[in-house]
């Protein structure tokens, strides 16, 4: 019989928990093989012993990880732009705001469709901010839990849950030999 060494790591509900199969205490994490064939309880301490089990590296998990860092770049730069935007902003101002000191007839004027201009502006630069770091957070969002799911057991653990499963099949053959009436003889029926 063979069994695939490679375990997905599951989480259960808290109800659901069981005895870790190393140290018996109530355990929310499953180690699952991708066929469903066996399963055991396991404690995330145990997890994380080089002595055993190792986590397999996911090159899609990398490749989640690298997107996260380029998408907090991202935020970063959009933030800078953002702040670079208004400090171009505030010296336009201070220079109109000059020449406003020197025309004071045009300053009404001028004053009054400035501020409804920058006004609309900064809100839509804001919301444009917004909308960017909400569409990164939300893709950075899909995979919070940064711990490996695949793992892979020494080759003792290994054997043992594969004589397990050896043990358990052959329990079932001889409850079913058992059960079956022509392996044993049966009653003599004539008379001597």
């Amino acid at each position: 019989m063979s069994l695939p060494n490679k375990w997905h790591l599951r989480r259960v509900a808290e109800n659901s928990a069981r005895a870790c199969l190393v140290c018996h205490k109530p355990s929310t994490s499953v180690l699952i093989t991708p066929d469903n064939k066996d399963f055991f309880y396991v404690c995330p301490v145990h997890l994380k012993d080089r002595n055993f089990c190792s986590p397999i590296i996911d090159t899609e998990q990398e490749e989640a990880k690298k997107r996260k860092e380029a998408l907090a770049q991202e935020i970063e730069m959009v933030k800078k732009e953002y702040e670079e935007k208004q400090k171009r902003k505030r010296e336009k101002k201070e220079k109109e705001k000059e020449k406003e000191k020197e025309k004071k007839d045009e300053k009404d004027k001028s004053d009054s469709k400035e501020k409804d201009g920058d006004g609309e502006d900064d809100a839509a630069l804001e919301k444009e901010k917004n909308d960017r770091i909400a569409a990164v957070k939300a893709g950075a969002d899909k995979d919070d839990d940064s711990s490996p799911r695949i793992f892979a057991l020494h080759k003792n653990f290994q054997q043992m849950r594969i004589d397990r499963l050896r043990n358990i099949e052959l329990a079932k053959r001889n409850m079913e030999r058992l059960r079956d009436p022509s392996l044993f003889p049966s009653v003599p029926t004539k008379e001597l």
